[in-house]
């Protein structure tokens, strides 16, 4: 076999590359960290722009009037990202109204209900003698041959300045950070709009470089990929924003039917906090079981066991037909997805694995079918064997 120059000379530069990558990977993983948060603004207005989306499309389609004036055909889109904006908004502050005002009659109820409970606990070490004399005589220990009082004074003022100190620096970085998060917001979400004004131009863009650089071939490939993505995310948020509402009603029912304390607010706390897969609902089983606790302790553990009843229930039965049905993956994919993807990045693993783990199973569906069918096939349609998988 009859090597050519061309052959030689690309394999010795992939070589060389992957040296480079290898020896200085330190530093380009540093230069990589760098730059992912520089661009952070602008990876959060991709998102914000994704999710905004999808009610701005559902607005675009409502409100397409075939025979409306020219003014309107240029207003359409404008208004439509206003009312996805106000959507959200809306939908935000009615979750906030719901829980906020039980949240804080809650911690008001726990605040006066403390001192007697503190009163109690005073009352129960002065019946049981051998643990009051046990704190007195530690008590009277700890400060027995304590004459020493300049150099405690002393002690207590460095103390003094230095936690002030601690406390004036943790309050800058609080206020940095604070600083930092609002100019991260306002400008993602001006990129946000700059490209959901734009999308269909920028679409013809990116489309006009794949068609300038790449083979057809290869650009029918990533058009293919791009679509199976976007198709398979779109329809994981829709699904997970249906799967939060039943779990938030079922939760709700359940609670006025056991006549549990708080059933409106813990109900939309669960549903809210179960945008995230799987588990997020027991983040709002811990709040929820804190607030019951003020009104019954002993309904607050029942809550509980009906929590993590309602959680199976809907881990193992509702989530896998309602989002995994929508996006085309079996339920046991779906729960793998969670579980690989929480341990790997956590809750943003939850969020991204099962809609990832749907587009590579589609992805791989498609290809195990186009090497078995005879026929060229990019998106074929699918068969009671392949929905056995």
């Amino acid at each position: 076999m009859k090597l050519e120059w061309k052959t030689c000379l690309r394999v010795g530069l992939t070589l060389f590359g992957v040296y480079l990558l290898i020896y200085y990977w330190d530093r380009l993983a540093g230069l990589a960290w760098l730059a992912f948060q520089v661009s952070g603004p602008l990876i959060f207005g991709c998102i914000a722009a994704y999710v905004l989306h999808i009610p701005m499309a559902f607005f675009e389609r409502h409100l397409a009037f075939p025979n409306a004036p020219r003014l309107w055909q240029r207003l359409r889109r404008p208004v439509c990202l206003v009312l996805a904006f106000l959507s959200l908004l809306v939908l935000l502050f009615l979750i906030v109204q719901m829980i906020l005002p039980e949240l804080i009659s809650c911690i008001r109820l726990l605040l006066e209900r403390l001192p007697a409970a503190l009163n109690q606990v005073a009352a129960e070490l002065e019946r049981n003698f051998q643990v009051s004399q046990f704190l007195s005589d530690e008590f009277d220990t700890y400060f027995t041959g304590r004459t020493d009082w300049e150099s405690t004074i002393r002690q207590l003022a460095d103390w003094l300045l230095t936690g002030l100190g601690g406390a004036v620096s943790s309050i800058s970085a609080l206020i940095n950070s604070l600083v930092s998060t609002t100019v991260t917001l306002v400008v993602g979400l001006v990129f946000a709009i700059y490209l959901l004004m734009a999308k269909e131009r920028l679409a013809r863009q990116l489309c006009l470089l794949m068609d300038t650089y790449l083979s057809p071939v290869i650009t029918e490939k990533v058009r293919s990929v791009l679509s199976t993505f976007d198709g398979c995310f779109h329809r994981f948020i829709v699904g997970q924003c249906m799967e939060a509402v039943i779990l938030g009603v079922l939760c709700i029912l359940g609670m006025t039917l056991f006549r549990f304390p708080y059933a409106g607010m813990v109900g939309t706390l669960v549903g809210f906090t179960a945008l995230i897969p799987v588990v997020g609902a027991y983040i709002g089983a811990i709040v929820g079981a804190l607030m019951i606790f003020t009104v019954s302790p002993l309904q607050a553990l029942l809550f509980l066991i009906f929590l993590a009843i309602l959680q199976q229930l809907e881990g193992n039965l509702i989530y896998p037909r309602v989002v995994g049905s929508s996006i085309g993956l079996p339920g046991i994919w779906v729960l793998a997805a969670v579980t690989v993807g929480g341990g790997i990045l956590g809750i943003s693993g939850m969020l991204l694995g099962v809609p990832v783990t749907a587009a590579l199973y589609q992805l791989l569906r498609w290809d195990v079918h186009r090497h078995k069918s005879p026929r060229p096939a990019t998106q074929p349609a699918r068969t009671k064997e392949e929905d056995a998988v």
